[in-house]
C-alpha cells in the first residue's frame, strides 16, 4: 500500500498545484497581444440600466472643460492636448473613475500600472495619464493621495509630472462622460446615502489632439496592446471597436442586497465543487490502489502470496 499511497499523494498534490497555478495565473497581467474583457452578464440588475460604455471612436473631447488638478490648480482638459499641451503634444491614457470606489476603480488602475511597467514608454516623456473623478464631491486631497499612491506603485517617481488626477463639478463631468460614452448611475450605499456609483470599467487612448482613438474594456490590459494603441494614437490613427463585454462595478443594492449574496454563493459553489472534485479523485485512486494490492496478495490463480511491506 505504501507505493499506491505515494502515487495517489503525488497525483493529488499535482492536481492541487495545477489548481493553485490556475488561480494565480488568472490574476496576472494579460499576456501580450490580448485585450482582456470583463465577464459577460446577460441579466444585469435593473439598477444598471443606463450603465455601460458606448465606443465613440474619433470623437473630439471637449477641451474647454475646467477641472482641478491634484495640486489644487485650475486646468482645462485642453492643457493635456493640442497646441497648449503640457510639455508638447503627446497621446494620453484617459480613465474615468471615482477615488473612493470600493471595488473596481482600484483594480482598474492597479492593473493599468502593472501593464505600464512592461511598456517601454514612460508617463510624462512619451504620454500622459489623465484620471478624472466622476464624483463631484471628491476634492484635491483625495486626488493628490491617489496620485502619490500610483506613482509609488509604478516605482518611477521621476514620471510624476505625467500623472494627472483631476476633480471637477457636475457641469464639467457630464459633458466629458457623454463624449466618452461612459454611462453610470449614482446609487445609495449601505447607509442609504447617495455615495456610490454603478459604472463599467474601461480606459481610453486619446490622440495628441484630444480624439478618442481606442477603448480597452475590463480591468486587465495587455502591455503590447497599450504600446500599439499609444503608437497609433501618437500618429493620429483611430483604432477599431472592441467587443463591448462589460465589467460592472456595483457594490450594494439598498433594497435586496442580492448582488453581494450572488457573489458570495458563486464563491461558495466554486469552493465546494473544487473539494468535491479532489475528494472524488482521491477516492478513485484509493480504490484502484486497494484493488491492485489485493490482486498482488491473492495471486493470479487464487493462491496466497506473501507481499513485502
Amino acid at each position: 500500500m505504501r507505493r499506491g499511497w505515494s502515487g495517489c499523494g503525488a497525483a493529488v498534490a499535482s492536481a492541487a498545484l495545477l489548481l493553485l497555478c490556475g488561480t494565480i495565473a488568472s490574476a496576472q497581467v494579460s499576456s501580450y497581444g490580448e485585450k482582456e474583457m470583463g465577464p459577460a452578464n446577460d441579466r444585469p440588475p435593473s439598477i444598471l440600466n443606463g450603465v455601460g460604455i458606448e465606443q465613440h471612436l474619433n470623437t473630439q473631447l471637449p477641451l474647454n472643460l475646467s477641472f482641478t488638478d491634484d495640486a489644487g490648480q485650475q486646468v482645462t482638459l485642453g492643457s493635456y492636448f493640442g497646441s497648449s499641451a503640457v510639455a508638447g503634444k503627446k497621446p494620453a491614457i484617459l480613465a474615468l473613475v471615482y477615488y473612493q470606489c470600493p471595488m473596481l476603480c482600484s483594480e482598474e488602475l492597479n492593473d493599468l500600472v502593472s501593464a505600464l511597467e512592461m511598456v517601454r514608454y514612460r508617463p510624462g516623456k512619451d504620454f500622459n495619464i489623465v484620471v478624472v473623478s466622476i464624483d463631484p464631491s471628491e476634492g484635491t486631497d483625495l486626488a493628490a493621495a491617489k496620485k502619490r499612491s500610483y506613482v509609488k506603485r509604478y516605482g518611477r517617481p521621476e514620471t510624476a509630472p505625467g500623472w494627472h488626477f483631476l476633480t471637477g463639478t457636475q457641469a464639467n463631468i457630464d459633458p466629458l462622460t457623454k463624449a466618452v460614452g461612459f454611462g453610470y448611475v449614482k446609487i445609495p450605499g449601505p447607509d442609504g446615502r447617495l455615495t456610490q456609483f454603478a459604472h463599467a470599467s474601461s480606459i481610453q487612448i486619446v490622440t495628441p489632439e484630444g480624439r478618442l482613438a481606442q477603448y480597452y474594456m475590463g480591468v486587465e490590459y495587455s502591455p503590447k496592446d497599450l504600446l500599439l494603441g499609444l503608437n497609433e494614437a501618437s500618429a493620429d490613427h483611430i483604432g477599431t471597436p472592441v467587443d463591448n463585454i462589460i465589467t460592472y462595478c456595483y457594490h450594494y443594492d439598498p433594497k435586496t442586497n442580492t448582488h453581494s449574496l450572488i457573489v458570495a454563493r458563486v464563491v461558495q459553489l466554486g469552493g465546494g465543487l473544487t473539494v468535491a472534485l479532489l475528494g472524488g479523485f482521491m477516492l478513485v485512486m484509493f480504490r484502484r490502489d486497494f484493488k491492485r494490492d489485493h490482486q498482488a496478495v491473492i495471486g493470479p490463480h487464487g493462491t496466497l502470496r506473501k507481499v513485502n511491506g
